[in-house]
């Protein structure tokens, strides 16, 4: 059972932190924490995710944008990202999380699966579409796990 679930993005700012305040949200009593491969280290949830997220009824108010490193996807059951690049990106981080790294959106457009954009600096509706996304992927994550 996969207990410690990593979700990652770039920046964690954006989509990684919501999707892991929904997975906690879906999933309670299991280690779910989020980072990225460029994170904007320190900062909060970007205003217009965070705003959609809280409308949402999910805390995101604590978060704080960290780093991902090679340890954190050793420790990791399960690591969940938004792309194909950021899934190689993670294997040259730490080449035996490459089988346990997969895409987010992986059982999104009938199992065939997509990536999710990254709606950074884009305007409200792109961060609109994206939160669902999100939403449909942690769902059909958390019907799984």
């Amino acid at each position: 059972m996969f207990q410690h679930i990593l979700v990652v993005c770039v920046g964690n700012i954006c989509r990684s932190p919501v999707a892991a305040a929904m997975l906690r949200e879906r999933l309670p009593g299991r280690h779910i924490e989020s980072a990225g491969l460029g994170a904007l280290v320190g900062h909060g949830v970007e205003p217009a995710a965070r705003a959609l997220a809280e409308a949402d009824g999910l805390d995101v108010d604590g978060h704080q944008a960290r780093q991902l490193s090679a340890a954190m996807l050793d420790a990791a059951d399960l690591v969940l990202v938004m792309s194909e690049g950021q899934r190689r990106a993670a294997a040259e981080l730490a080449p035996a999380a490459l089988g346990k790294t997969l895409l987010l959106g992986r059982w999104l457009d009938g199992g065939s699966g997509r990536e999710i954009p990254d709606p950074y600096r884009r305007d409200a509706e792109v961060f609109r579409v994206v939160h669902g996304l999100l939403r449909e992927a942690t769902e059909s994550w958390a019907g799984r796990l």
